[in-house]
C-alpha cells in the first residue's frame, strides 16, 4: 500500500481506524461489483478503495451507512404485526403481571427427570459384544 495514499486519505478521515474500516467496506463494494469511480491501474481493491477516498470520489456517507448496515446484529422486522409461533405457548404461561406461573426449565427438566432411560450392566454388554 502506498505511504502517499495513506497520507492523502489521513487529511480526509483524520481517524484512522474509521479509515481503514470505510476502505475496507470499499473494497468489499469493489470485490462484489460496484462501479469503480477511478481508474484501477494494476492496481488491488484497497489501494483503488484508498485512492478513492483520497480522490473524494466517493460518498463517504453511503459507506459509513453500508458499514454500519453490515455490522449490524439486529435487524429490524418490516411487519411488526407479525406472531412469533414459538413464542406463543411462553406468553400464555405468564399472568397479568408478566411473569411466568411456571418456569420454562422447570417444565423441560420435569420431562426429563420422568422419562425412564433403560441402563445395561457391563455383563449384559459384554455378553452382546460376543
Amino acid at each position: 500500500m502506498a505511504r502517499v495514499t495513506v497520507e492523502d486519505c489521513v487529511l480526509k478521515i483524520s481517524n484512522r481506524f474509521e479509515l481503514v474500516m470505510l476502505a475496507a467496506q470499499r473494497a468489499r463494494n469493489i470485490s462484489a461489483g460496484a462501479a469503480m469511480t477511478i481508474d484501477k491501474n494494476n492496481d488491488k481493491n484497497h489501494v483503488v478503495a484508498l485512492r478513492e477516498i483520497a480522490d473524494e470520489t466517493v460518498q463517504l456517507d453511503e459507506l459509513e451507512e453500508a458499514l454500519v448496515k453490515g455490522l449490524q446484529r439486529f435487524v429490524e422486522a418490516d411487519d411488526p404485526e407479525e406472531v412469533d409461533e414459538e413464542l406463543l405457548p411462553i406468553q400464555q404461561d405468564q399472568d397479568e403481571d408478566g411473569v411466568e406461573a411456571q418456569p420454562q426449565m422447570e417444565k423441560l427438566s420435569s420431562m426429563y427427570v420422568d422419562a425412564e432411560i433403560p441402563v445395561e450392566s457391563e455383563e449384559e454388554a459384554s455378553t452382546k459384544d460376543q
